[in-house]
């Protein structure tokens, strides 16, 4: 006898467990969630089960990036303004545009760039371009992330029923639905300084940073009468959540949101003002 066939999975040891089978995935996770009070397995587990549950029902709208949180190149834009963009936001695809988000020219792959960096003369934007997908809002995450794995293709613009682009979403907003949200190496670490020299220039900030400890770092003076922390100040100031790009003036430092989401900002690049005259 195959001794894999006889030995039951884990689902089906779970389920010996309690008494009853489940009729649908509510009674499954019910059954996880009493898996998880008698300490079977950790809350971190239980989440992620709950995910892959959860996963079949998800449409493109539930993952995917609006479109005012958008980086997008422009047709007109120079080599050099691209690259600086690309160093900026941190990303290695761009959506690239003609008059508005509306018209979608193509994908920029960042890498594609690399060979004109000593040739900037013989750079044509057009010509390195990708073609866009597209895809409808309603669409199911699960059939679009086996679309994506066999086109090995990593995001696709997401329009709405009028035809109008709503969004993107990438390969990674996917998974995250999945397996939770997923930092990179630009992305700010807990556990690092919440101040982080990229280079001479640039700072990355988590935007939990206490107020106090930016003026310490940077020799400023703001205040923290109305907020605790710069991403609250920053909200402060704006009067509204930011989203991943705009760009704020505060004293001597320009801030630029890296990071957020619909409930609070994440990260922050900062660089010196060289005209403190131009200054709010």
């Amino acid at each position: 006898m195959d001794d894999t066939q006889s030995k039951p999975n884990f689902f089906e040891r779970l389920i010996a467990r309690f008494a009853g089978e489940p009729d649908s995935a509510e009674d499954v996770i019910g059954l996880l969630r009493q898996a998880h009070g008698q300490e079977v397995f950790d809350a971190d587990t239980l989440l992620r089960l709950e995910k892959v549950l959860d996963f079949p029902d998800l449409e493109v709208r539930d993952a995917m990036i609006t479109r005012s949180q958008m980086n997008v190149i422009k047709e007109n834009d120079s080599i050099e303004r691209i690259v600086g963009y690309i160093i900026e936001t941190a990303h290695s695809r761009f959506p690239v545009i003609g008059g508005d988000k509306d018209e979608v020219l193509g994908i920029l792959h960042a890498k594609d760039l690399l060979k004109y960096i000593v040739s900037p003369e013989q750079f044509s934007l057009k010509a390195v371009l990708r073609p866009p997908v597209f895809v409808p809002e309603g669409k199911s995450l699960n059939t679009l992330l086996k679309e994506f794995r066999e086109q090995r293709n990593h995001m696709a613009i997401v329009v709405d029923e009028y035809g109008g682009v709503s969004g993107l979403v990438t390969f990674e907003d996917i998974i995250e639905q999945i397996v939770g949200e997923i930092e990179d190496e630009f992305d700010a670490d807990e556990s690092a300084d919440n101040i982080f020299a990229v280079s001479s220039e640039r700072w990355r900030i988590n935007a939990v940073t206490e107020i106090e400890d930016i003026n310490a770092f940077f020799h400023t003076e703001y205040s923290s009468e109305e907020a605790d922390t710069i991403g609250g100040l920053i909200i402060q100031e704006c009067g509204h959540l930011p989203v991943r790009g705009e760009k704020f003036i505060l004293g001597p430092l320009q801030f630029t949101v890296a990071r957020a989401d619909n409930r609070r900002l994440h990260t922050l690049m900062a660089v010196r003002v060289k005209n403190e005259e131009n200054a709010v």
